[in-house]
């Protein structure tokens, strides 16, 4: 479900998947992220600095999944995973992201970093 609506870049959709108390764990950032609004706000973010976001594997273990990713930032090839931790009612409760190389990362963090007060805006209307 989740995969998904990430592939029909249905915003709307991942949104709905969010827990209210989902919490955020950036591959960039050392403090979580609590909330839907931040979360939400992230990833839309994301999608805007991603260039050839692709999924390319998936696992899944009970309420537990990754999806392994590969996409292009500045120029850089990244790979990362998403790893979600879904509640009973199929909502996630947890979304963590870990991505490498380094170079790659850093030019991530950088184009997060110059976002992030629109990001903090949107969370606030959220």
């Amino acid at each position: 479900m989740f995969r998904e609506a990430i592939e029909r870049h249905d915003m709307d959709a991942v949104e709905a998947l969010l827990s209210d108390d989902v919490v955020f764990r950036s591959p960039v950032a050392h403090t979580p992220y609590p909330g839907k609004p931040i979360t939400n706000a992230i990833l839309r973010a994301v999608t805007e600095v991603f260039e050839d976001f692709r999924y390319v594997r998936q696992l899944q273990d009970g309420r537990e999944e990754a999806y392994v990713f590969e996409a292009t930032v500045d120029g850089l090839e990244l790979t990362g995973v998403d790893f979600l931790t879904l509640d009973e009612e199929g909502k996630i409760i947890d979304f963590m992201v870990m991505t490498r190389p380094l170079k790659a990362s850093q030019a991530l963090a950088a184009r997060m970093a110059e976002r992030f007060p629109q990001i903090q805006q949107a969370a606030q209307q959220g």
